[in-house]
């Protein structure tokens, strides 16, 4: 019988990956983890590939029991994370032993956390995704009570002080600031706001309580739209920075529809969703344009890390000789 890992406080948390690539010509949002980066970074400090299932942890306390020995990383926002009452680390894989409590309570500054565990575990897949898509009804929010079977047995990973970390890892951690900055480069209809658009950039915005994963409500000083006529509707990109007729902006996120009919000012760049997907609502954001040539700069640097990350993860677990399945 496969190993479990037995939720005892679901709070807001659901099995999750990077969503579902390509999927948009046949009407399906991509869904999948807010924060890619932290998500990323997860799965590759427990050996896995990139886009195995891991948990999202949205906001509240949550907890778990494996029935055999894992091996796990959170990422994310800062938490205070414990093994059986006993402080662990973030950003960094933790062994855990069989019937040990797993802890993350206390979220701050940031919104969700990343759990991956050694090898993953079974989830459902539609399209080549277990991402949730709340529109469908697939994939719901996970429960007190619910268990899902580990894809791998892990063996014991002792250290001979059990208070020292086993790995320094050095992971590309994010800030966590007060106030984010949101790098966005031009949108399709940016010349229809003259200079109004300027106001994007000038004052910040607050995420109204209301923003969730198809998208974020943002209030402050708009941009105002000079030109007239009706926007039809035509394929929206995720990121897409919004501003329907009244008080706020819409800015599209992993959830949101492939099409609407608003006109497009700006567009998040691809690590600036990673660091839209931690914003808490009532948080200040502040856009910061960029360049394409920037944006794409700052991905390849982001990903670059990631992969430098992959490299040291594989070197140490060859010498710990922790096994990663094929696959996982």
């Amino acid at each position: 019988m496969a190993d479990t890992l037995a939720i005892r406080t679901a709070g807001i948390a659901a099995v999750q990956d990077l969503g579902r690539v390509g999927r948009s010509r046949y009407g399906l949002p991509a869904n999948g983890a807010c924060d890619q980066h932290s998500a990323r970074v997860a799965n590759v400090l427990c050996g896995n590939d990139e886009r195995a299932p891991l948990l999202e942890i949205t906001a509240l306390d949550f907890a778990c029991v494996p029935s055999g020995d894992i091996l796990i990383a959170v990422t994310g926002a800062p938490a205070d994370v414990t093994v059986e009452g006993v402080v662990r680390p973030q950003w960094e894989p933790v062994p855990v032993r069989a019937g040990e409590t797993i802890r993350v309570t206390g979220i701050r500054r940031g919104l969700r956390v990343y759990l991956a565990v050694l090898g993953s575990f079974e989830a459902d897949y539609l399209q080549g995704s277990c991402a949730p898509d709340t529109v469908l009804g697939f994939g719901p929010a996970l429960r007190d009570g619910d268990e899902l079977a580990l894809r791998t047995a892990c063996p014991p990973i002792d250290h001979p002080f059990s208070g020292i970390p086993l790995f320094r890892l050095n992971a590309p951690v994010p800030p966590f600031p007060a106030t984010w900055t949101i790098d966005v480069t031009d949108g399709p209809d940016r010349a229809e706001f003259g200079d109004t658009e300027r106001r994007l950039f000038e004052a910040p915005f607050t995420v109204n309580p209301r923003s969730n994963h198809i998208g974020l409500r943002l209030q402050g000083e708009v941009p105002r739209r000079i030109t007239k006529g009706e926007v039809l509707s035509r394929g929206v990109p995720i990121g897409a920075v919004e501003v329907p007729a009244g008080d706020e902006l819409l800015v599209l996120h992993r959830g949101r529809g492939v099409t609407a009919g608003y006109p497009v000012l700006a567009v998040v760049t691809a690590t600036g969703l990673s660091a839209l997907g931690q914003v808490r609502p009532g948080q200040s954001i502040r856009f910061r344009h960029r360049t394409l040539d920037q944006a794409v700069t700052a991905h390849r640097a982001q990903r670059g890390a990631v992969e430098a990350l992959k490299a040291r993860v594989g070197r140490a677990f060859d010498a710990l000789r922790i096994p990663v399945p094929v696959g996982s």
